[in-house]
């Protein structure tokens, strides 16, 4: 069984996705430090999120006879100041995510790989999402910095949290 480049690949990006999970959990931690529960309830459900997408990763791998080893990952940034910081750095976390995601769906298409370019569809449209959430929520955040409860009821109204998607791929390990 040799790895692939997608495989090799899609295994570094699992150990992003895990670390994207550290990171949301982390974000989610300060918001709940600061009393702000709509804003942590996003975050902490981001943060599995991540976790589920690292798990689909790992199914992929698991489904086409490809070798599953995790990678370390990095250590989230635990200190933030105030209620932008955070949103600001998820921001920057989904466009990279976005851009891994597109290389991903490259080496798919240049290896002829047709079952991993059609794997990797979905976290592309799942991508365009997550910035689009991020990008709205960075613009309420900036914009209410001095209004907190504005923030959270943003949050509360506009932002669907832990929709199943059915057409998302299967997780390892969900029953």
């Amino acid at each position: 069984m040799n790895d692939s480049k997608f495989a090799t690949q899609l295994t570094a990006q699992i150990g992003e996705e895990f670390a994207a999970y550290q990171q949301y959990l982390a974000v989610a931690v300060h918001y709940d430090a600061l009393a702000l529960p709509q804003l942590a309830g996003f975050f902490y459900a981001q943060a599995r999120e991540e976790s589920g997408h690292a798990r689909m990763m790992v199914q992929y791998l698991l489904d086409t006879d490809q070798p599953v080893r995790l990678p370390a990952v990095v250590g989230p940034k635990n200190d933030f100041e105030g209620v932008v910081e955070p949103v600001e750095l998820a921001v920057a976390q989904e466009k990279r995510v976005t851009e891994q995601i597109h290389e991903l769906s490259r080496i798919a298409r240049e290896e002829n790989d047709f079952a991993a370019e059609q794997f990797m569809q979905w976290f592309i449209r799942e991508q365009v999402e997550e910035v689009a959430t991020m990008n709205d929520l960075l613009t309420v955040a900036r914009r209410s910095e001095d209004d907190l409860n504005s923030i959270e009821t943003y949050v509360a109204r506009d932002i669907t949290i832990g929709e199943t998607d059915p057409t998302a791929p299967k997780q390892a390990g969900a029953a």
